[in-house]
């Protein structure tokens, strides 16, 4: 008997405007492909964990301990291996809503447009909806355009938590941290999680309307600014 996939079970805790900008900050920073200021990164977390709910320090202790153990070149290694190398752990959210198809460009103009809405513009060579870059831009400024924005990409987010437990991945210890901050996982969202794990994201089909239009939120939301963008 086949049975649905089932979102991995994960406590929430109730945290403080100022909390929750602490808690995406530190999970983007962590979530970055690991560098020579890790170990400076690797602290600040430590340091700045005082204070929050104490699941989410257990989550972010867990990963500062074995990024501590692993050492730089380890660390990127099993980061190019889970994110580069499996889909289902991809850190750009928009694969999830629309895949690699004519609709993905679309897309990343929405979170372009919410970076301009906020009065920022990208310095990094790295697509606007990068889930650190997404969660800098929480901590920055804990608007509720970016948290509507990770909402609405909430099944891509939960695929990816999903698949880095079964990986064993210790990167599921940040994407527990980011998720027991966000609103519960309403009937819609699990939906789409449940099709998403069974199907994949869309694939490229000419002339239709992909099943995953209604998560793509933002697209036609704001008016592009004039200037230059971060990508």
């Amino acid at each position: 008997m086949v049975h649905a996939p089932r979102l991995p079970e994960l406590a929430r805790v109730v945290c403080t405007p100022e909390q929750l900008r602490t808690v995406h900050m530190t999970v983007s920073v962590l979530l970055d492909y690991p560098g020579e200021r890790t170990g400076a990164a690797l602290g600040a977390a430590r340091e700045s964990m005082a204070g929050l709910p104490p699941l989410v320090q257990q989550d972010v202790e867990a990963f500062c301990e074995w990024a501590g153990r692993s050492g730089l070149r380890a660390m990127a290694e099993h980061y190019v291996d889970t994110f580069d190398q499996r889909r289902r752990c991809a850190l750009y959210l928009s694969y999830y809503a629309v895949g690699d198809t004519r609709q993905r460009g679309a897309a990343i103009l929405g979170f372009k447009a919410v970076l301009r809405a906020l009065g920022f513009e990208q310095v990094r060579d790295e697509l606007a909806d990068y889930l650190p870059l997404v969660l800098e831009l929480s901590g920055l400024t804990g608007d509720r355009l970016v948290l509507e924005l990770l909402a609405s990409h909430r099944e891509g987010i939960e695929v990816m938590r999903s698949a880095l437990r079964g990986y064993r991945s210790p990167y599921a210890h940040l994407l527990d941290a980011l998720c027991r901050t966000l609103p519960p996982v309403d009937a819609a969202t699990h939906e789409r999680y449940q099709r998403l794990v069974t199907q994949g994201p869309p694939a490229e089909m000419v002339g239709t309307t992909s099943a995953f239009a209604d998560a793509m939120p933002f697209a036609p939301a704001f008016a592009l600014a004039d200037g230059s963008s971060r990508s």
